[in-house]
Order: C-alpha cells, then sequence, then structure tokens
C-alpha cells in the first residue's frame, strides 16, 4: 500500500509498505477514505513540532470504511464508515486515573509518535473508532478532529452563557473554537489581522471583532466588556507574544487557555498572573470528545458542510503541502484523497 512519510524535516516521500494485519488489540482494518492536513502536520514536515519524532507517516484526522474485522470487535461491521481517535492512552497512570487520558503519561498520538492515516489501510483498536452520520461526507467528516480540539478547549475554559468570551485568532483553529463557543456563551470577541476572517466570524456568531492591525487590542477589550476585561481568552495564535498578550486582555477572576506547542520563551511576570488571579490552563488534543462532536452534527447544531476547500490525492502530497507553504488566502481546508 502507499503511504506518505516524513523520514526526516522537510523531507516527504511516497513509500511502499505492508497492509496491517489484525491483531487481538488492533482489531479494526479501516480503508482510509480522507485525512486532513493539519497545522501539526505541516510543522512536523518541517521540523517545527517537538512532540514528533522520525521517520513518521503522518496524518491524524482519519476518515475511513471498515473492510475486516477481528477478535472481540462486537460494535462494528464492514461497510461502516468511520472516524479514528488520534489519542491511545495507557489507562492506568494518574492522569488516566484522573479521566484525562488525553495527557497519559505514556501517550502516543498517531501521526506525531506512532503511524498515522496517511496511508491506504490502518489497523485500530475498535474503542478508537466512532461511527460516522450520514449526513456528512467523507471529505467534511475530517473537520469532526478539529471540531474535538474546540470542545475540549471550551471545555477546559468552563465557558458559561455569561461569559464575555475573547477568541485570540480566526484561522482554522479559532473558526473551529468559536462554532463551538457560541454553544455555550452569549458574548464572543474575537481578533484577528484579515478583515475576512472577522467578516466570517461575525456571521459565524461573534459579538465583536476587532483588527488587531487597526485597532489596539486591550482598549477594544475594555469597551467591548464594560472595562473588566475578558472573563476568558482562548489562544488560537499560539506564538511568541499571544499569552502575555491574554493576560493583560483578561480580567480579574479570569481564566486563559493556551493551546500551542511553541518551545520558544513568552515574558510573562508573575505579577500579571497573581494580581488579577487568573487560571492559566493548557488545552492538549481531546478527551474522547469525538463521541460529542457526532452528537452535535446529529442534533443540527454543528454543520461541517462545506469545510473542505481543497483536494489531493495522496499521492499528491508534496503539491498539498507545497500549496499550503504558499499561504493561498483560498486554503481553508486541503483534504487528502484515496481515490487513486
Amino acid at each position: 500500500m502507499k503511504a506518505v512519510q516524513i523520514v526526516r524535516p522537510n523531507d516527504l516521500r511516497i513509500i511502499d509498505t505492508e497492509i496491517p494485519v489484525l491483531s487481538e488489540r488492533d482489531n479494526i482494518l479501516v480503508r482510509m477514505t480522507a485525512a486532513g492536513i493539519c497545522g501539526s502536520d505541516v510543522g512536523i514536515y518541517h521540523g517545527t513540532n517537538a512532540a514528533a519524532t522520525y521517520p513518521r507517516i503522518i496524518g491524524h484526522e482519519m476518515v475511513g470504511q471498515v473492510v475486516e474485522t477481528g477478535s472481540g470487535a462486537t460494535r462494528l461491521k464492514e461497510g461502516d464508515r468511520v472516524i479514528i481517535n488520534q489519542v491511545t492512552s495507557c489507562g492506568h497512570c494518574y492522569p488516566c486515573r484522573k479521566g484525562r487520558g488525553n495527557v497519559c503519561d505514556n501517550l502516543k498520538v498517531r501521526g506525531v509518535h506512532i503511524d498515522g492515516g496517511y496511508r491506504q489501510y490502518i489497523a485500530v483498536p475498535e474503542s478508537d473508532c466512532y461511527l460516522l452520520p450520514d449526513s456528512i461526507s467523507d471529505t467534511d467528516a475530517v473537520m469532526i478532529e478539529p471540531t474535538t480540539i474546540a470542545i475540549q478547549a471550551s471545555s477546559r475554559a468552563q465557558l458559561e452563557r455569561d461569559d464575555m468570551l475573547l477568541l485570540f485568532g480566526c484561522g482554522a483553529l479559532g473558526s473551529s473554537i468559536l462554532k463551538i463557543a457560541r454553544l455555550h456563551c452569549d458574548h464572543i470577541i474575537v481578533s484577528d489581522i484579515n478583515d475576512e476572517k472577522l467578516a466570517i466570524a461575525r456571521e459565524n456568531g461573534a459579538t465583536h471583532t476587532i483588527n488587531v492591525l487597526q485597532e489596539d487590542l486591550q482598549t477594544k477589550v475594555l469597551e467591548y466588556t464594560a472595562g473588566h476585561g475578558a472573563t476568558v481568552s482562548i489562544d488560537a495564535v499560539c506564538n511568541t507574544t499571544s499569552l502575555p498578550t491574554l493576560l493583560q486582555a483578561t480580567g480579574n477572576a479570569g481564566r486563559v487557555i493556551t493551546m500551542g506547542f511553541s518551545i520558544s520563551p513568552s515574558q510573562v511576570t508573575q505579577f500579571s498572573v497573581t494580581s488579577k488571579e487568573l487560571d492559566i490552563r493548557g488545552s492538549r488534543l481531546q478527551n474522547k470528545m469525538f463521541g460529542e462532536a457526532i452528537r452535535l452534527i446529529e442534533e443540527g447544531k454543528l454543520d461541517l458542510t462545506g469545510s473542505c476547500s481543497h483536494t489531493f490525492q495522496l499521492t499528491q502530497a508534496q503539491q498539498a503541502f507545497d500549496f499550503i507553504d504558499s499561504h493561498d488566502p483560498s486554503i481553508r481546508k486541503i483534504v487528502l484523497t484515496f481515490d487513486f
């Protein structure tokens, strides 16, 4: 079978490898039909993702069809359309015992620490597969995984209806968070540097928007929060200045959610945290949130239709990554397909 492997940073290859054989643990064989390209995949390709190991078959937004079931499989059958959980955990360490397997002491993420979904077939445990609703296409379904990341961030933020949320950044991550946050919170401020993205954010539920290239963020946040500052800030920019910026923009007793993986230092003072008694909380991956995302789709509360802007065949992965590096403004979500 064909697979996309990052041998080392900036060295992407289409390789031939064996089709997986089912085992007692990996008892579902899935033929891949669609796999999304995420910013973290681009980071692995360019060598800026500190968590990745090489060589690696990447890809963690994984949609496919069951072609074989093995020992112990009781829920799925051949032909079922599924999305695959990218998180694997041990189940017995301290985080796992506390119900937080997404930060398991022995965490392995498909496509990052172990081989992922940019291949024609993958074998996984039945418990890691979630049935897809008939109402969503395979290409749109890849956005369920980013949605689970957004659900996790909103959960970590403990969003409530009367919160005044500052969502910092409205790219792919920020847009996913906005779709979930608006289900829990009525007052949402979105900041970005792109007027077109901000216009879309207003259409999708943002109460106020701020173009930080044209307006002062702190001044506008205070204006939009009656002088208090945001009660919750979520960082969807994740650069070295975003955390200090959000500490300043968040009001007393607020919560700041960080999601970035940069190892470059940010300049943060103790005073900016202690004086307001802020909670700074990391949000990593997702903690079994696929079921929640699918429930929202089935109930008509979440619409992912048209999420994919471009498709490339798996064997055109190099062209796809080169296109992403062009920063073409038409790019929303690029999906690799397996119809070759």
